[in-house]
């Protein structure tokens, strides 16, 4: 058994959190994310500042319990390396000398790959290559390199991009000597990546049922124990607060993902094999990971400068709400025309409903078509809008300005809760692909670079293999007439998240029955419907039997990804909550 446990799930987690897994009982690898697709255009913002390239609050938990891990034969895995993995171990080694601690520290590099020629990476779903320079262009790579550190001595390690679980796999590969055929084994430990690399997300922190999550201000971290076969059990740590639950796993393994098929460099993870079985308090066991040969490419988070945005919110309040929205654009657009700008989002959103009453009282509903959507007819919302532009001058205090210039000609009730102010720059994501032979990752300990087998592993092309599963379970309740109107949260828990400019949204139940009528029910078209916003996109439906789960990919729902986004909700962490908000019609049974 080897237990690897995080302690970071972004760059900006809980800073006590390397110390309360060090100290909170037995571990053998300490691994922690700081990387997202935001967070390399944080760090290249940095760089370019002459600030580091990587994530500095690493160093400063790794302060609190480098020496306690010497001591224990703890290994440090984490991908605080970012755009400059060098100079992130340099630091390690000279806290390490600080601390008059002997420690080998290796970092992993070859992902980076920003001096190429951009026309040698292409998009995903077109395959045309890209035709603008990044700023930065980074490959997620495998777990074997990591392995190879470790095999080689290492204490600490060092990566800038890598797969999330590619944390968990390396030390796997280290320890159980797994081979590049032993699909099924890696693709094990790549779930088990999956799952704890968010931290407090798989122990019970953003969880839809959180009324079950005990003290969950205290929630501990997660940890796997892994085992030869790939198999694992998720736990904590004992006397935390959170939970460990087969829904909390649910929730985390549908955070993030697109189809069944998990790719990556390591292996293809099939999602719809997964077993979860509750062991015991706080402890759930996955296994029966099926694995595929992964395929012939590599995922590359791009990155690139696009301009500046600017966004001022105004509150509308009391009747006629749809109606002070127009009239507050109108206002705002009479003093700067939105045709002047390269693009120009507006989104009203819902605070509360005016108590029930005479229709009549809120006056006209919007148009058909209306850009506001059919937000609410009293109460109170927000109206933001949002402009972008290649000229920061126009997109700041030219815009937010005539927003301010409105403030006594406008709708009754007007207020802001955004004073003037200056553009800011924001960059874009996309991901790319390139061929997995023509990068190289290198390894160096102590500076000096090691050799290893970095040979390519058995590839095949994406989506080669067997189908997925999607045969529904039956419902016992379906042939049941007797219907109640209520939140699809009532029975069904959801998780969201974002990947790039697409948004993925997991749904799950908790039992065969329940199941079987959400297949039947939840389908794309009727996820329309129940969430307006998604209205008109493209929309893929999966199916995960074995989770009792449906997962849905919203392509388009945020834009051009994280900074460039519009919607209040930028990341689409609460579309599940919606969702779950939304009335549906459930059979009574399954109630």
């Amino acid at each position: 058994m080897l237990r690897v446990a995080n302690c970071s799930g972004f760059y900006g987690d809980r800073l006590s959190a390397a110390r309360e897994m060090v100290e909170g009982g037995p571990i053998d690898v300490l691994t922690g994310d700081w990387l997202a697709e935001l967070t390399m255009l944080i760090l290249a913002g940095n760089r370019a500042k002459g600030r580091p390239g990587y994530a500095t609050t690493f160093l400063r938990q790794l302060e609190e319990v480098l020496g306690t891990c010497v001591d224990r034969g703890i290994r440090i895995v984490s991908n605080a390396g970012g755009l400059d993995p060098a100079g992130c171990a340099g630091a390690v080694a000279d806290l390490a000398d600080r601390l008059g601690l002997r420690v080998r520290v290796a970092h992993v590099t070859g992902d980076d790959l920003s001096g190429r020629d951009p026309r040698g990476m292409r998009d995903p779903e077109t395959g045309e290559p890209l035709t603008t320079t990044p700023l930065t262009a980074n490959a997620y790579l495998g777990g074997r390199p990591i392995a190879a550190a470790l095999s080689a001595g290492a204490d600490v390690v060092v990566t800038g991009r890598v797969t999330d679980a590619a944390l968990v796999t390396g030390p796997g590969i280290w320890r159980y000597g797994w081979r590049p055929g032993d699909h099924d084994a890696l693709a094990g430990s790549v779930v088990a990546g999956h799952v704890i690399e968010c931290g407090c997300q798989a122990t019970g922190g953003n969880y839809a049922f959180f009324r079950e999550v005990l003290d969950p201000a205290r929630c501990g971290f997660p940890l796997v124990e892994l085992a030869t076969d790939g198999s694992c059990v998720v736990t904590k740590h004992p006397g935390t607060g959170g939970l460990v639950s087969v829904g909390t796993v649910t929730a985390q393994l549908l955070y993030e993902i697109g189809s069944p098929r998990y790719l990556g460099p390591d292996a293809v993870a099939r999602f719809d094999t997964i077993r979860l079985e509750q062991q015991g308090p706080d402890r759930v066991r996955i296994s029966g990971v099926r694995g595929e040969a992964p395929p012939p490419d590599l995922k590359v988070a791009v990155t690139y400068p696009a301009g500046y945005r600017n966004t001022m919110t105004l509150v509308l309040t009391g009747l006629d709400i749809e109606a002070k929205a127009r009239l507050a654009e109108e206002a705002v657009w009479a003093r700067v025309p939105k045709e002047t700008f390269d693009e120009v989002h507006v989104e009203l959103v819902p605070l509360g409903a005016a108590p029930a009453g005479d229709p009549a009282l809120t006056g006209p509903a919007a148009p058909a078509g209306d850009a506001h959507g059919t937000g609410p007819s009293g109460g109170t919302a927000l109206l933001r809008i949002t402009v972008l532009d290649a000229d920061p001058g126009k997109a700041g205090r030219v815009f937010s300005s005539a927003v301010v210039e409105t403030a006594l000609a406008s709708y009754p009730g007007c207020y802001a809760l955004t004073p003037p102010g200056s553009a800011t720059p924001y960059g874009v994501y996309r991901p790319a692909l390139v061929p997995a032979e023509t990068v190289r990752p290198r390894v160096r300990l102590d500076g000096e670079e090691i050799g290893w087998d970095g040979g390519p592993a058995e590839r095949v092309p994406a989506g080669v293999g067997d189908d997925p599963v999607t045969a529904r379970i039956p419902s016992g309740g379906e042939d049941d007439p007797v219907t109640a109107r209520v939140p699809l949260g009532t029975i069904a828990g959801a998780r969201s998240g974002d990947k790039g400019g697409d948004a993925n949204l997991g749904v799950w139940v908790s039992t065969p029955e329940r199941f079987g009528w959400l297949a039947g029910h939840l389908t794309a078209e009727r996820l329309a419907r129940l969430l307006p916003s998604v209205a008109g996109l493209r929309i893929e439906r999966f199916e995960l039997p074995n989770l009792l789960a449906l997962n849905f990919v919203v392509h388009g729902l945020l834009g051009r990804g994280v900074s460039a986004g519009t919607r209040l909700d930028a990341q689409a962490k609460a579309l599940g909550e919606e969702l779950r908000a939304a009335l549906t019609d459930v059979p009574r049974a399954l109630l």
